[in-house]
């Protein structure tokens, strides 16, 4: 593709993406995965959405690319060996601990992109500013909660302010640790499209 990967975009400095931009391939990242998901004869769970796997061609529409580890998601596909390509990152937690495999996999790497989408940074980020700033859907969980969006997007112009709490409320339902809360690709779509009304998200962290 003309443009590269989707992380090239998002974690160097030197090249940006408009605010707009980041919208519309949020938007076709989430369709794409709609259709893997529900749209197909057989559904099909990617495994590995993250940012190298997000190819963007000359109009800036995003394509989802590298499917060497996708699944049907049937019963005998249910569960898989983890594998050493995947980025840990974006990996659901079920999946970590267990090897189990469903769509809801792809939704909570989805979450994280979105995440890192909005911020234009990287999940961990050891380098951080402050300790809080360290995980990503922390920080943007301390920052919802305070009200204090803006700090999320602050070098960047033309921020709609509903859109952005939208992304951020999608996100952080598509990252809980308990993958019963994340929501289907149908809705993550409608949600971020404005179709649907999104509940106020709990921490993406379990309490202890």
């Amino acid at each position: 593709m003309s443009h590269g990967t989707l992380a090239d975009f998002l974690f160097k400095a030197e090249i940006h993406l408009s605010w707009r931009q980041r919208v519309k391939i949020a938007l076709d990242v989430a369709r794409g995965l709609l259709y893997l998901h529900q749209e197909c004869e057989v559904c099909i769970v990617h495994c590995n959405i993250k940012p190298h796997n997000i190819l963007l061609d000359e109009t800036w529409t995003a394509k989802i690319s590298d499917f060497g580890l996708a699944r049907l998601s049937i019963p005998e596909h249910s569960r898989i060996g983890t594998s050493n390509e995947l980025t840990s990152g974006y990996v659901a937690p079920e999946r970590q601990k267990n090897a189990s495999t469903s769509i809801k996999v792809d939704i909570y790497s989805y979450g994280v992109m979105l995440l890192e989408i909005i911020c234009c940074r990287r999940n961990i980020d050891v380098k951080a500013a402050s300790e809080e700033e360290i995980m990503l859907s922390s920080w943007v969980y301390n920052c919802f909660e305070r009200g204090e969006l803006y700090k999320l997007v602050q070098f960047v112009e033309d921020v709609e302010s509903r859109t952005l709490e939208r992304m951020v409320k999608v996100a952080l339902w598509c990252v809980q640790e308990n993958l019963s809360q994340r929501p289907s690709m149908k809705n993550v779509t409608l949600m971020l499209e404005g179709l649907k009304d999104i509940p106020i998200p709990p921490s993406p962290i379990p309490l202890a």
